[in-house]
């Protein structure tokens, strides 16, 4: 009805415009439009049509821009319901892939790949059915599409990269990585990556080499971290060096150990490396300073039990019970000496000095099983059997556990043996004695003895003689 009155008032308006333009030029015109062509008529005739002309022409483009309008609607309207149909046919797909359905999930999310090629979600999470069920090529197959409808997305180039470790296939695997560290040199996430990857498979140079350009692109916090496991680094490939050589020719590798040691004096697994490359060499008394020098920086009792078992292994126990004596002149409250020191006199049939250094360690409140293990058997050994039996009955109510364990303090998983990585959560330096806070949290109860310098029981020699000087 308005567009109706519009038209009405526009046909009078120009109807009245006519009326006014002949009534003052009512003579006619000629009007040429080409070359001796020419048409006469009302300059008002004129003016009126050239009007409706121009309004015809505006409507003209008015209706192709409305049209071309529409059109463009139906497709964004029509793209967007196939997008959302593609979504929702994604989100099905995802959740059988967590619901633990991979057949119903493959299918679905390659109709979505059908649909949209482009998806690259659809193609990461169709390599992680693939994977999920041993397809490990298909899983590859997937990621190449991906690639090649997007090869810059770091995403697929790092699920990539992870199917490759998994196949086996080094060489692809470090091309892929290789490939994201050219085009973004300093990209963390592939660096570290790549690092990880590299010291999975024990390739130590390469691991060093990247880690030293973390270190240079770190700061603040993580500076610290990134430092120490560079540190860690550096010993690998010493160790790995000196293992390959058969410990010959490690005069390069000996002063790296050394070297690490200056700028980190806790760092275990190099202290225990250079023990390792003096006793090769045959060097007693080198390993086992570098093991006595470690006790003294770190407390860690690792060395204490290298230290037993390097002096025992050479017939020569007076060298470490001197240490132990001379050790505790100056450290006469770590209950851990007292407890070491004992279990080697126990060894030794040293049994009363035992029984002391035992003593002392339980007086502390010290509730560990292999104590009550150790002072029950040196009051066996003396057949005092009701204190043996009563060592016995402690022992009952703490555990059944009866060998030293050893934890690692990043993860807590335990061990008998040291070793200098956890395998678990790949930490260095990190394993200790599992009770080892219970000798720092507690005191000795009774006045402690100078250490006394007797013979073992049945030897000839004394132990304070140190056959190393010979």
């Amino acid at each position: 009805m308005l567009m109706l009155m519009v038209l009405l008032l526009a046909i009078i308006a120009l109807m009245i415009l006519y009326i006014y333009l002949f009534h003052f030029n009512p003579e006619a015109v000629a009007l040429i439009y080409y070359w001796d062509h020419s048409i006469s008529g009302s300059l008002a005739v004129f003016i009126i049509c050239s009007i409706l002309a121009g309004l015809l022409a505006g409507l003209l483009i008015h209706f192709l821009f409305s049209a071309s309008y529409k059109v463009a609607s139906l497709k964004v309207k029509r793209r967007d319901q196939r997008n959302l149909e593609t979504s929702r046919l994604y989100r099905q797909g995802l959740n059988k892939y967590l619901s633990g359905e991979p057949e119903e999930a493959q299918r679905l999310l390659e109709k979505v790949l059908d649909r949209d090629p482009a998806r690259i979600d659809a193609h990461i999470t169709l390599s992680d059915v693939h994977i999920g069920r041993g397809r490990l090529q298909d899983a590859v197959g997937t990621l190449t599409h991906a690639r090649e409808q997007n090869p810059d997305c770091l995403e697929v180039l790092f699920k990539l990269a992870s199917v490759y470790e998994l196949m086996g296939k080094n060489d692809e695997t470090e091309k892929i990585y290789e490939t994201i560290l050219q085009e973004e040199k300093n990209n963390r996430t592939a660096l570290e990556r790549f690092r990880e990857y590299l010291v999975r498979q024990k390739l130590w140079g390469k691991a060093l080499e990247l880690q030293r350009r973390l270190v240079k692109i770190t700061t603040g916090a993580r500076l610290d971290e990134e430092k120490q496991r560079q540190q860690s680094l550096r010993y690998e490939l010493a160790w790995h060096n000196l293992q390959r050589n058969n410990f010959k020719n490690s005069r390069a590798e000996q002063r790296e150990l050394m070297e690490i040691l200056r700028e980190t004096p806790d760092f275990v697994p190099a202290r225990m490396a250079l023990s390792e490359v003096c006793k090769a060499e045959g060097h007693i008394r080198e390993a086992a300073q570098a093991l006595q020098e470690g006790y003294l920086a770190t407390g860690k009792s690792v060395f204490l039990t290298r230290l037993e078992e390097l002096y025992l292994e050479t017939e020569d126990p007076s060298a470490l019970l001197l240490f132990y004596r001379t050790a505790l002149e100056g450290k006469s409250r770590d209950l851990l000496l007292h407890f070491f020191y004992g279990r080697l006199c126990l060894r030794l049939e040293m049994v009363e000095e035992a029984i002391e250094q035992l003593t002392i360690v339980e007086s502390a409140d010290v509730e560990l099983p292999q104590l009550y293990l150790l002072l029950a058997d040196a009051y066996r050994r003396r057949n005092r059997f009701d204190e043996s039996y009563a060592a016995f009955q402690k022992l009952l109510h703490v555990s059944h556990a009866t060998e030293l364990e050893l934890v690692c303090e990043k993860c807590g998983a335990k061990a008998y043996e040291w070793v200098s990585r956890c395998p678990q959560c790949g930490a260095w330096s990190s394993y200790a004695l599992a009770d080892r806070k219970v000798f720092q949290t507690v005191t000795p109860a009774v006045e402690i003895p100078a250490p006394k310098y007797g013979k073992p029981e049945g030897s000839k020699a004394s132990p304070t003689h140190d056959k190393q000087g010979e």
